[in-house]
């Protein structure tokens, strides 16, 4: 199996920091999205937080302008009437739009990272989600909704879900799942930035999901496997998909994510349609990620 070491002794991949628009669906204070910003910051990126204000699940691609707060933002993060965008006051690097997730990882590119990095960000990524987004479950989730909207910026996302856990606020103590699939999120972010520019070709994304993890089952990262996926189940006049593992045919992300042995699933996609992305287009992620990617036996 292929890891990048993280854990306790994260380390940059690249010589210059690289800039990260970070945003979700459920919501800036969400206990996910901290770790995995927490993670990113210490293996040497430097990150920007912008996600919504409230928990947005299952809003898909909506857009709408960001207005004042009538109540408070999730887990009392922010109080009533506070501004339709705003910052942790001890770190600006953290902000919420009260907002839908698109809109919240556009402000992130187009106002944050000008602001904060002089310019557009590196990369896009988006989650880790509370729950796997799976097949068609993809064109609802607010998490891929974001990611796609970057790829629609011309910025290069990534969408990351995990199937352990439930909807949790940041100040609750950090459980072993969330610093696997932290670990596992920024491994795949650090790799896809290791291998060069530019990191995914034009009004393309990945969509990443990450099995259970329990006390005695998937529960270091190291146990776990990449592999190239498929978003959709194929047809009998699909067009074949890029060679690897033996076959023209990838397996779907279900069917990877579902096989016992803690295999996580890459798949690619198209960022307007949100489903798979050619072979051609297949097979430059397939070369920029073979250092991670494995099989399923």
């Amino acid at each position: 199996m292929h890891f990048l070491a993280l854990s306790s002794a994260l380390l940059p991949l690249t010589t210059r920091a690289t800039n990260v628009v970070l945003s979700n669906d459920d919501g800036w204070a969400e206990i996910n999205i901290r770790t995995f910003y927490n993670t990113l910051t210490a293996a040497g990126d430097s990150v920007v937080l912008s996600a919504p204000a409230e928990n947005e699940s299952g809003t898909g691609s909506s857009d709408a302008p960001a207005t004042p707060l009538t109540q408070p933002c999730e887990y009392n993060s922010c109080p009533t009437g506070s501004p339709a965008e705003g910052n942790n006051a001890s770190n600006t690097h953290l902000n919420y739009v009260n907002s839908y997730p698109v809109t919240s990882m556009r402000y992130g590119i187009q106002t944050l990272s000008p602001k904060i990095f002089g310019g557009a960000p590196d990369i896009a990524v988006a989650g880790f989600n509370v729950g796997a987004n799976l097949g068609t479950t993809v064109l609802v989730s607010g998490t891929v909704g974001a990611a796609t909207e970057a790829s629609k910026e011309g910025i290069p996302a990534i969408a990351f879900s995990g199937t352990t856990g439930s909807q949790t606020g940041y100040t609750a103590p950090v459980q072993t799942y969330m610093t696997v699939y932290a670990d596992l999120s920024t491994n795949v972010t650090q790799s896809l930035v290791a291998s060069g520019k530019p990191y995914l070709p034009s009004g393309i994304w990945l969509n990443v999901n990450f099995p259970a993890v329990s006390g005695s089952t998937c529960s270091s990262p190291a146990d776990f496997n990449f592999v190239l996926s498929r978003i959709n189940s194929a047809t009998s006049i699909t067009a074949a998909d890029v060679e690897t593992c033996g076959s023209t045919r990838l397996p779907t992300e279900t069917t990877v994510v579902g096989t016992a042995g803690c295999y996580a699933s890459i798949s690619v996609g198209n960022a307007v349609a949100k489903t798979d992305a050619n072979a051609t287009e297949q097979a430059v992620v397939l070369a920029k990620l073979q250092t991670i990617l494995s099989c399923l036996p």
